[in-house]
């Protein structure tokens, strides 16, 4: 399956993902890979990310990784980093996007 996200940075946060990410190696990929994820890719656009998950089940993905104490160590750090509004429901998780259109 394919879902696609929607996220906005915090102003001033940017450099902040950025590095984050630069520094995402080991047990977490290795996690999110096991949780049946083949891949993720996020595109940014000024506070904008869109993120695109290619993964067996995405529901269950959300469930392996919930429980795992490195996975909860970064939702707290992107928490600092993410702008948390109206259209993220009230625990802060991301916008799963409709699909409108597909060639």
């Amino acid at each position: 399956m394919r879902v696609a996200l929607h996220t906005r940075l915090r102003p001033g946060a940017l450099e902040e993902y950025a590095r984050a990410h630069d520094e995402l190696t080991g047990e977490l990929p290795a996690a999110i890979r096991a949780a049946g994820v083949r891949s993720w890719t996020i595109w940014r656009s000024g506070l904008e990310l869109f993120h695109v998950i290619d993964c067996d089940d995405y529901a269950r993905v959300l469930d392996e990784l919930s429980a795992l104490p490195v996975n909860r160590a970064w939702q707290a750090r992107m928490a600092e980093l993410l702008a948390v509004g109206h259209e993220y429901g009230p625990d802060g998780a991301a916008d799963v996007l409709p699909v409108v259109w597909r060639l």
